[in-house]
């Protein structure tokens, strides 16, 4: 015999079709099943995010986040990301939707939240449909470097457009206009605020009764204070005696007249009625 043609052949086993149907109910199921948890995942979130608004986890905890890892064991990055999560789909009720309907999964709709907007919403939507997770998570570096640019040239040119203009208007007043970025514009709404909260305390511990200012006189007179305040503390040292003293004579004049106004008449000895102390401090709410 010629051991050259003694070939040992393995056994090959053909699928059948019965086994081909069988792989595929798996995979059906597979499919089924992982719908089924991004659905109980969305309803996870919503639970987060009522948690977290209530403060269910302030029970010396210092966030939500800390609670869920010590509460269900999840890692604090992980954790950190479920509440994030659970967050931005309160404003994103399309991705919210997908996700508890299983047509996007939790690795898709946790990407595209770190860009979506409820103006991008839709368009994200679509993209979260067309590719896999890995797709979106490039799709979404690429956003966030492109809307990183868009927020620079914005900001830049907010700054750019900066302004303040100060004119003395026919009569005399001083008139002012303008316009800041939204975090310099909060930092004076913030100093107005504490300005006007000061001269409330002043005005309700003086025995002086005064009538209660406009929302908009309250405004003035804040700006007035922040402005003594600024020069006290030597933002402009060669003006601020003169400055002071010129302030401190406006102030004594106003708390004059409004003295005036309290002191009994040499006819009548009526004395204007005093103002409720409250009356002021109700009118702050809307300022």
């Amino acid at each position: 015999m010629n051991t050259a043609s003694c070939v040992s052949l393995e056994p090959i086993i053909q699928p059948t079709v019965g086994s081909a149907a069988e792989l595929d109910r798996l995979g059906d199921e597979i499919a089924e099943l992982s719908a089924h948890l991004d659905a109980a995942i969305a309803r996870l979130l919503d639970l987060i995010r009522e948690f977290d608004a209530r403060d269910g986890w302030n029970t010396g905890f210092r966030s939500c986040a800390a609670w869920l890892s010590w509460r269900v064991g999840l890692d604090r990055g992980a954790a950190r990301e479920r509440v994030r999560v659970a967050r931005a789909l309160g404003t994103l009720p399309r991705l919210a939707q997908a996700l508890a309907r299983g047509e996007l999964s939790y690795s898709k709709v946790r990407a595209l939240t770190r860009v979506a907007t409820p103006e991008t919403e839709e368009r994200l939507l679509a993209v979260g449909g067309s590719g896999t997770a890995e797709h979106v998570e490039r799709i979404v570096r690429g956003w966030r470097r492109v809307d990183r640019l868009a927020e620079a040239r914005e900001t830049a040119h907010r700054h750019s457009s900066r302004a303040l203009h100060v004119y003395q208007d026919e009569d005399g007043m001083v008139v002012i206009r303008g316009r800041l970025a939204p975090e310099v514009g909060a930092v004076l709404v913030q100093a107005l605020a504490a300005a006007r909260e000061a001269l409330y305390q002043r005005a309700h511990a003086s025995d002086v009764p005064a009538e209660t200012p406009t929302t908009a006189q309250q405004q003035a007179d804040a700006l007035v204070l922040v402005a003594e305040t600024a020069l006290h503390h030597g933002i402009d040292p060669g003006h601020q005696e003169s400055a002071t003293r010129s302030s401190s004579m406006w102030t004594r004049r106003h708390w004059r007249i409004q003295k005036l106004r309290a002191t009994p008449s040499s006819k009548t000895g009526h004395t204007s009625p005093r103002k409720r102390p409250g009356a002021w401090r109700a009118t702050r709410a809307g300022w």
